[in-house]
C-alpha cells in the first residue's frame, strides 16, 4: 500500500510502498478515504514525545482518518465490514499512522461508526481539532456572556472552538494572521483581529473591547513562554490562560501571584466524545472548514507548509 512515511525521527517525509496490515484479535483494519493533516503529525515525526530505542520505522504519519471497515480481526466486533468509520490513532509506537490507504486499530479503541449522513471527508477533518476544541472549552470555564481570546483561530482547532464557544454564548475574539473577518464571523466570532496588523494591534484591539481583559484566552500558536506571556496578559486577574503548544508552565508564576491561571492543555480524547461530535457535525450543528483537499503524494509538501502556520481550516489527504 501507499503511505507516507519517515525513515527516522527528523528526516525529510516521502511516499513509501507497505505491505498492507492485516487485523489481529480484536482489530478492524479499515481502507482509508480520508486522512487530516495536524500540526501534532510534523511533531510525531520530528520525535516529540517519541523514543528512537522504542520506535519502529518507517514511522507512517498520521492520527485522524475516516474510511470504511475493509476486514475484522477475530474475536468478538461490534463492526461489520463496509461500516463507515472515524477516528484517531492512539499510538504510533509500531509506525502506525493513517496517511495510508489501510490502517488496522483495536475496536475498542478512538473508532466510531460514522453517522450515514456524514460525508467522510467532513469525518476525517473531525477528531483531533473537534475534541480538542470541545475540551479546551471545558477547561477555559469561560461563564455565558464571558470572552474569550482565541490566538490562531483561523485553523481547525480555532475553528471548531469559535462555534463551540458561540453556542454556548461566549463572547469569541478570533486572532487571526490576515483578513478572516468574513469567515470567522459566520462561525460566530464577534472580534476578529487581525495580529499581521503591526506592533501592538492585538492588544490595542483586545483592551478597545474589555478594557479590564478577557476571562480567557486559548493560545493555539504560541511555542515558548516568551511569545506566551504577552497573550496571558490581556486575561483578567482571576481568569484562565491556556497553550496548546507547552508555552504556558513558567508563564504562571509564583503560587499566589496576581493574573491568571495559566496552564498547557493536553488532550485526553475519548470515543464517546467523538461519536458526539460526529452526531453534532452530522445535524449540521458543528461545521468542520475543510481549506484543500490534496491526492496523498502530497503531504510532505502540505506538512512543510503547516510548520509555518497561518492554517486556515482543515488540510485533508484523499487516498
Amino acid at each position: 500500500m501507499r503511505a507516507i512515511a519517515v525513515s527516522a525521527f527528523r528526516a525529510e517525509p516521502g511516499l513509501v510502498e507497505l505491505p498492507k496490515p492485516e487485523p489481529a484479535a480484536g482489530e478492524v483494519r479499515v481502507k482509508i478515504e480520508y486522512a487530516a493533516l495536524n500540526p501534532h503529525d510534523w511533531q510525531t515525526a520530528d520525535g516529540a514525545g517519541g523514543d528512537p530505542a522504542q520506535q519502529v520505522f518507517p514511522l507512517v504519519i498520521g492520527v485522524d482518518f475516516a474510511g470504511r471497515v475493509d476486514m475484522i480481526g477475530s474475536g468478538d466486533n461490534p463492526f461489520r465490514v463496509g461500516d463507515p468509520v472515524l477516528g484517531r490513532v492512539t499510538t504510533t509506537a509500531l509506525g502506525t499512522g493513517t496517511y495510508c490507504e489501510y490502517a488496522s486499530v483495536p475496536h475498542d479503541s478512538l473508532i466510531v461508526p460514522a453517522p450515514r449522513e456524514l460525508p467522510l471527508r467532513l469525518a476525517a477533518a473531525l477528531p483531533s481539532a473537534g475534541m480538542a476544541a470541545a475540551q479546551i472549552l471545558e477547561a477555559a470555564a469561560v461563564r455565558p456572556g464571558g470572552r474569550l481570546l482565541v490566538i490562531g483561530a483561523a485553523g481547525g482547532v480555532g475553528s471548531c472552538l469559535t462555534q463551540l464557544a458561540t453556542a454556548r454564548d461566549v463572547r469569541v475574539l478570533a486572532a487571526v494572521r490576515g483578513d478572516e473577518r468574513t469567515r470567522m464571523g459566520a462561525l460566530g466570532a464577534a472580534v476578529t483581529i487581525d495580529t499581521t496588523a503591526g506592533t501592538g494591534s492585538l492588544e490595542a484591539a483586545v483592551r478597545e473591547v474589555c478594557p479590564d481583559g478577557v476571562d480567557a484566552l486559548v493560545d493555539l500558536v504560541s511555542t515558548d513562554p516568551a511569545s506566551f506571556a504577552p497573550h496571558a496578559a490581556l486575561v483578567r486577574t482571576g481568569g484562565v490562560a491556556l497553550s496548546t503548544r507547552g508555552a504556558a508552565g513558567p508563564a504562571a508564576g509564583p503560587a499566589g501571584t496576581r493574573g491568571p491561571r495559566c496552564a498547557d492543555f493536553r488532550l485526553a480524547p475519548t470515543a464517546v466524545l467523538l461519536a458526539t461530535l460526529a452526531k453534532a457535525t452530522a445535524s449540521g450543528a458543528l461545521s468542520v472548514p475543510i481549506s484543500i483537499e490534496l491526492p496523498l503524494e502530497k503531504a510532505p509538501q502540505a506538512l512543510a507548509e503547516n510548520r509555518m502556520g497561518g492554517a486556515r481550516g482543515k488540510t485533508l489527504f484523499v487516498l
